[in-house]
């Protein structure tokens, strides 16, 4: 009889070495539900399988958002590095369940869905056009830290009511909170530092924007949970967008499938696009679900408190549902990239994403037409995160333009 297999540690490099590989090996060895430990050898469940996860993320009562029920909490110390990702009685969207959950998704969407689509992609194309021309006239850049990692935060900024000034700051908060280490703790402080500003200078002076819109809202939520839900938007929209620029771009400018749309052809970029959210998703794993009693999950057994992650990537690639890994996604939508079920991220805010991410894609093609990567592709490097999935760096050349 063969040893059972030891479980997964949730870090390493092979997460931005060799997901695909990594994933395809837990599925071998553990099944759609594998086993899995977090920093400080705490327990998990990750769902690989595309039904399991279907399974989990669409029964909220068996499977809920409500921390309180882990049953690993007297083993968590004050300075857990994941404390960002899974937090305890946090008053946030995420952790909220059953009809006020509902409400809140609601205020959420209101406020989003206000924003007028011209207006924000117009926003987008002033940041996107001020970053590239930063940089225009040097014939050479890196995509990520020179655009990507700017451009999401600044448009969601100015949509919030936040000033110009104040972008910078939150870039470098909201990429330590994600990267779930050292800077962890303290990003999370500044950026709740900022929203409570915010909300404060709102409530004295209204204006169009979106933090006035949900201070407006009937449903009665205080300003901490506002602050808080905040917090959840600005970070559920800025590194994943940023990731998606970054991925979209480097797929582009290394396969031949797309090479036509690099000289002034746009209909690969929405196709690039949705071939990275199977592929390649920014959001690789999501943190996370909670056993309400004992169950049973892809031939598991699953303890009340036990926490179940979502495996957002691993299960795109299931060989159940993807008989040929190689085909073009085409525009098959039925990806996990943006979850599912009533905690999925909402549709007003995959439409913003969506808008930014393009934007910022097409103003790169449009003022640096023949862009080409300045590296070999074997040698471009992720973030080391097993949560998203995104390059340290995306250096390329091209012929130097005049600014606009």
């Amino acid at each position: 009889m063969s040893p059972t297999p030891a479980p997964v540690p949730l870090s390493g490099p092979r997460f931005q070495t060799e997901p695909a590989e990594l994933y395809r090996e837990m599925r071998r060895d553990h099944g759609s539900v594998v086993p899995v430990v977090l920093d400080g050898d705490i327990p998990a469940f990750l769902v690989v399988g595309y039904r399991e996860l279907h399974q989990v993320t669409g029964d909220p009562q068996l499977f809920s958002r409500d921390s309180d029920l882990w049953n690993q909490w007297e083993r968590i110390p004050d300075d857990w590095p994941l404390l960002p990702m899974i937090g305890r009685k946090q008053p946030s969207i995420l952790y909220t369940v059953g009809e006020r959950h509902r409400e809140r998704a609601a205020m959420i969407s209101d406020a989003l869905e206000a924003v007028d689509p011209f207006e924000l992609r117009s926003h987008a194309e002033k940041f996107a056009d001020e970053l590239i021309d930063a940089v225009c006239a040097k014939g050479e850049t890196d995509i990520i830290a020179d655009y990507a990692a700017l451009l999401p935060v600044r448009v969601l900024a100015t949509l919030y009511g936040f000033s110009d000034e104040q972008g910078p700051g939150l870039v470098t908060a909201l990429n330590d909170m994600v990267n779930g280490r050292e800077g962890a703790l303290a990003g999370q402080r500044h950026l709740a530092a900022s929203m409570a500003q915010l909300l404060a200078d709102r409530k004295e002076t209204p204006a169009d924007d979106v933090v006035s819109r949900m201070l407006a809202d009937p449903s009665g939520f205080t300003d901490e949970e506002i602050a808080q839900d905040l917090m959840v938007m600005m970070a559920a929209g800025h590194q994943p967008s940023a990731d998606w620029i970054g991925n979209s771009l480097r797929l582009m400018l290394t396969d031949d499938r797309f090479a036509a749309s690099l000289f002034g052809g746009r209909h690969s970029v929405a196709e690039a696009m949705n071939e990275v959210l199977w592929e390649d998703a920014p959001t690789q794993n999501v943190a996370g679900r909670w056993a309400s009693r004992d169950t049973q999950l892809g031939g598991r057994r699953i303890r009340t408190g036990d926490l179940v992650l979502l495996g957002l990537q691993g299960a795109n690639s299931d060989p159940q549902v993807r008989t040929d890994s190689s085909a073009l996604t085409g525009g098959n939508n039925a990806h996990f990239a943006f979850g599912h079920g009533e905690h999925r991220c909402p549709f007003p805010a995959q439409e913003v994403a969506e808008v930014i991410a393009r934007t910022g894609i097409e103003v790169v093609l449009d003022r640096l037409p023949d862009i080409d990567l300045a590296v070999p592709a074997e040698a471009l490097t992720r973030r080391p995160s097993p949560w998203l999935r995104g390059l340290n760096e995306l250096p390329v050349t091209f012929t130097p333009v005049p600014v606009l």
